[in-house]
């Protein structure tokens, strides 16, 4: 997945604004932290000299607080999310969420700012992300893919849901059905479906920005295990090369995959405590996609086309940035 930070540089480059990356770059006109930063100083200094200081915030670190990461992983995501929090309430002049899911989870747990804010979902290159180009997309067997950047740190728990997905899917489906799952899994956990589960399994570890509209045009179907995700760019590009979307009720997922661009269904318990996930909903409605892909690819590029373009992104962070054109 291509980050965040390099599609806004290349659409501002393209824009003939210059983007410099350290607080020492000066002159500047604005300030973007994308989520915190520790030069906290510098940030002020900043902000004294007048220079605009915007935040970009998805949502908070919360899983170390219910699942065994490590004293280190719990102490890493407790010191973010305090660093996050002091910018958003004493530095940044104005906050940019990803989604009004991230809005809300952040005014819920810390209240409204004084700041100015507002939602930009996160944007896509509609001519790289396109359902037209090269691809492996099988014929003979479903293929559901999930994109996540690291199954670790509690997040494993996404790759057991999908393989229990995909194993239902298996016994009501006519053709085979398999899982791909393209991002940084330990060895050990491969090993351990490997052993454990039914279906074909197929891990391409991290994959490079460049091979992931191939990937997603080579599935029928993504999964997106990520529990309260702010805005997830795996299911931004997904869209944009027609691949429709499955996934639970949680986070920004209704706000992205609307219509008939995938489904999402009731989580079925409280997903805040990682209660039981409704696995029958989320197993219908992946066989709904399944059988209707006429309907539901065309949709999900269309949605992407609609709301999720590169330069609709580009055009409103430059909007925050520099408000009269500076």
């Amino acid at each position: 997945m291509a980050s965040f930070q390099s599609k806004l540089a290349q659409g501002l480059s393209a824009r003939g604004i210059e983007v410099v990356y350290r607080l020492q770059d000066t002159p500047y006109a604005a300030v973007l932290v994308i989520g915190g930063i520790r030069d906290l100083p510098g940030l002020w200094r900043a902000r004294r000299q007048g220079i605009p200081v915007i935040q970009r915030l998805n949502g908070m670190n919360w899983l170390h607080r219910l699942r065994r990461t490590g004293i280190l992983h719990f102490l890493r995501s407790e010191y973010g999310n305090a660093i996050l929090g002091l910018i958003r309430s004493r530095i940044a002049d104005q906050i940019v969420y990803q989604s009004e899911f991230a809005r809300h989870w952040w005014e819920r747990e810390h209240g409204p700012t004084h700041s100015p804010a507002r939602v930009i979902y996160n944007g896509v290159d509609l001519e790289r992300y396109t359902p037209e180009g090269s691809h492996t997309r099988p014929e003979d067997r479903w293929r559901v893919l999930m994109v996540e950047g690291r199954l670790a740190g509690g997040y494993e728990i996404g790759l057991e849901t999908a393989v229990r997905l995909v194993e239902s899917l298996q016994i009501i489906c006519s053709h085979p059905v398999e899982l791909v799952i393209a991002g940084a899994v330990e060895i050990s956990l491969q090993q351990h479906w490997q052993r454990h589960s039914g279906v074909g399994l197929h891990f391409l570890g991290q994959v490079s920005p460049k091979q992931i509209p191939e990937v997603d045009r080579s599935a029928h179907l993504l999964y997106s295990a990520d529990i309260h995700a702010a805005c997830p760019n795996s299911v931004v590009e997904a869209l944009a090369c027609g691949l429709p979307v499955v996934a639970f009720d949680t986070g920004a997922l209704s706000e992205l995959v609307t219509a008939n661009a995938g489904r999402i269904v009731p989580y079925g318990s409280d997903p805040w405590k990682l209660g039981p996930p409704d696995l029958d909903a989320l197993v219908k409605a992946a066989n709904q996609i399944l059988q209707a892909q006429n309907i539901y690819r065309p949709a999900a590029r269309a949605r992407a086309e609609a709301a999720l373009g590169l330069d609709a992104m580009v055009d409103a962070y430059l909007d925050v940035l520099l408000p009269a054109g500076i």
